[in-house]
């Protein structure tokens, strides 16, 4: 069964996404961006997606701790080190598989990291009723 999670964006319904994706027990978070922190430094940007990626796994019944894979995407390659740091403080003990990759531009030019995670729920805490 699926359950598709929006988000807050206006651009959900235009472009046809949805904030985050459950599908059994797996989580597939869209790519996140700092929204409400556009012009804030770099960690204080990577802070900002990780707690909008948090809510939006909690709302999926998930949590940090079944995260098993993110993707980072920095517009600057000298951020690495910030965004890695703060990485590592939301993830230090469940190491997910993760990418860091350099792109041109994000969709909004004062971003400087946009995050993508994927998930599997290992508990069954969950209720199957809210994937109806």
């Amino acid at each position: 069964m699926r359950q598709n999670i929006a988000g807050t964006s206006p651009y959900e319904p235009i472009i046809g996404f949805s904030r985050a994706v459950r599908v059994g027990n797996a989580v597939y978070v869209s790519g996140t961006g700092p929204v409400g922190a556009d012009e804030d430094d770099t960690e204080a940007q990577t802070r900002q997606v990780l707690g909008i990626i948090q809510r939006t796994l909690a709302q999926a019944g998930a949590k940090l701790e079944d995260v098993v894979r993110t993707r980072m995407y920095l517009t600057r390659v000298e951020d690495w080190e910030i965004i890695g740091r703060v990485h590592g403080e939301f993830f230090d003990a469940i190491r997910p598989a993760a990418t860091m990759v350099v792109v041109a531009k994000l969709l909004n030019p004062a971003w400087r990291i946009e995050i993508e995670v994927e998930a599997v729920v290992r508990s069954t805490e969950y209720s199957t009723n809210a994937l109806k």
